[in-house]
């Protein structure tokens, strides 16, 4: 399964567009490749540098979706809740809200790590998930994974 984006090449600098110091915007978001048995996919995008690349303390949490049908393979730039695909759940990022919060770091160079998901199940809906609870009931349902990591760092 491969992910991707327009917006950014793996491992590239994220446009500021995409940030907290520019219009805080979701990136596009293409997959292929899905695994035979997809049911579902769920999305996760977090900063294992946060908040100091030199010093991590935490992963820091910036979107959760899940239950994105199998038949969906792009999330379009500066997606809206409301324009979400019908089906398609939210769970509860570290500013402690549902939606895109986008790379906003305090010291440093970061690592935006997006995560899709091929699950064999459509999850039961889990009233706005922390990252912790989504991935337990993501357990044992995972077919295959991609990863699609960008970098920022404030000027």
């Amino acid at each position: 399964m491969k992910l991707s984006s327009p917006s950014f090449s793996h491992q590239g600098e994220i446009p500021k567009t995409f940030t907290c110091d520019g219009n805080d915007r979701s990136p596009t978001l293409t997959w292929s490749d899905a695994p035979a048995g997809t049911q579902s996919f769920c999305l996760i995008v977090d900063d294992p540098d946060a908040p100091d690349p030199a010093q991590p303390k935490m992963t820091w949490v910036h979107w959760l979706l899940y239950n994105v049908p199998k038949n969906i393979n792009i999330l379009a730039e500066g997606i809206q809740p409301r324009d979400l695909p019908q089906g398609v759940l939210e769970g509860i990022n570290d500013w402690q809200r549902t939606g895109y919060g986008g790379p906003c770091p305090p010291k440093g160079r970061h690592r935006y790590f997006h995560k899709l998901y091929a699950l064999d199940i459509v999850l039961p809906d889990l009233h706005k998930p922390t990252k912790p609870k989504l991935e337990k009931a993501m357990d044992g349902h995972i077919l295959e994974k991609a990863e699609l990591i960008g970098l920022y760092q404030r000027k």
